[in-house]
């Protein structure tokens, strides 16, 4: 006689790994305790795997039947109702839970990449050389002028040989014509720091402020690329961009308590630890993230103002990326790729003018342009091939200035 079995398939932890990053890992983290437990042994905290299968279906059916490390666990995580799963099938779960198996014996952490040293992440800083330039320029003056004293001695000496005496020379700094020189060189040099600093004032172009807290673009829009749009949600609806308020950041920040991106540095090379600066911003907004709950009255974070325009200069962050279609870039830099921002363009008068008479508009399916009908059929009879920010008003004074 034959009897008939069905073999048991084997559960796959890469095909788990994949349901998992799908489905759970919002929440939970092998090592570590996120929104939800660390899943590290979660198999024997449970007294039957089926209990486990229908606590992922269904939570609230395993809650029901008065289970009590159910309902403790719901407890403890302060009445937060697990996700339902019903849709995965009881192998989906039993390769989720090799996946963890295989995780469990990984060392927290993972190992750490070779070859890489503090140095190597640092911010290569670019080193102003005008100083050395000047002095240089100083000890050539110096040796010329002694160059020439020595020429005229010479002159001197070869005219007394040769019975020709030469009248004793003029020192240098009784000579008017080297007096004029050095007064036309003077008041040259003076004139154009005068008219520089007169031009500069009030511009902070490079200017890059130590924050309160340490938060890099880089890591947040660049490698994890969080649009703009979710932390500055006002450049496309006002004329602010807005600072992102901190509930925002708490939105990841409840699950993500510990930094595990690339080494962070500040501008001057010292190393920063991002897992105490995530600890700063909940000092500030009073999170527990042992009880995962808020214990304390929050307070703001005093962050430090970057771009700055006069009172007078009227700009619209709306107005440039809807109506202009203006990338975050066009003015703030590769914003991607800072750890610590800084003003990228020196926003002046002259550069914003520069921009406008530059860059051309999207005419074509944009309904803000849509008034402008001659230059809309000035395009159609080839007349123009495209329109400039200028040839729209862009650079009347009254635009930017009320």
């Amino acid at each position: 006689m034959v009897i008939p079995f069905s073999a048991v398939k084997a559960a796959d932890p890469a095909k788990g790994k994949q349901i998992f990053q799908q489905n759970c890992a919002s929440c939970h983290n092998v090592h570590k305790k996120l929104t939800g437990p660390a899943l590290a042994g979660v198999e024997g905290r449970w007294s039957d795997k089926k209990l486990l299968h229908q606590w992922i279906h269904n939570s609230a059916s395993v809650l029901a039947s008065g289970d009590k490390y159910a309902n403790d666990l719901f407890n403890e995580y302060n009445k937060t109702a697990m996700t339902a799963f019903p849709a995965l099938s009881n192998e989906d779960i039993d390769d989720i839970l090799a996946f963890i198996k295989v995780e469990e014996a990984k060392p927290v952490g993972g190992a750490k990449p070779e070859g890489g040293t503090a140095t190597a992440g640092a911010k290569e800083q670019g080193s102003d050389n005008s100083l050395l330039f000047g002095i240089i320029t100083l000890i050539l003056a110096v040796v010329a002028l002694i160059l020439m004293q020595i020429n005229s001695n010479l002159n001197k000496l070869a005219g007394d040989k040769e019975g020709q005496p030469t009248p004793e020379p003029i020192p240098f700094y009784k000579n008017k014509a080297y007096i004029a020189l050095a007064i036309l060189v003077l008041f040259m040099v003076g004139g154009y720091f005068t008219i520089q600093g007169a031009i500069g004032l009030g511009r902070q172009k490079d200017y890059m402020p130590e924050q309160p807290i340490f938060y890099s673009h880089k890591v947040h829009a660049g490698i994890n690329q969080i649009n703009c749009l979710y932390c500055h949600a006002g450049a496309e609806k006002s004329k602010h961009a807005m600072i992102p308020s901190e509930n925002i950041c708490m939105n990841c920040h409840k699950a993500i308590k510990e930094y595990s991106g690339p080494e962070l540095f500040t501008a001057e090379g010292k190393k920063v630890d991002g897992t105490a600066e995530i600890a700063k911003l909940y000092d500030y907004v009073g999170w527990d993230a042992e009880k995962g709950k808020y214990t304390k009255p929050g307070r703001p974070i005093e962050w430090t103002k970057i771009h700055n325009l006069p009172d007078h200069v009227y700009f619209n962050h709306s107005q440039h990326t809807v109506a202009g279609k203006q990338q975050c870039q066009t003015c703030h830099g590769n914003i991607t790729e800072m750890d610590e921002v800084h003003q990228f363009a020196d926003l002046s008068m002259g550069w914003c003018i520069n921009c406008h008479r530059t860059t051309k508009v999207q005419f074509a399916d944009n309904n803000y342009y849509s008034i402008f009908e001659k230059l809309h059929q000035d395009i159609k009879d080839k007349k123009i091939d495209s329109v400039t920010v200028e040839m729209v008003g862009g650079t009347e004074c009254q635009k930017c200035h009320y």
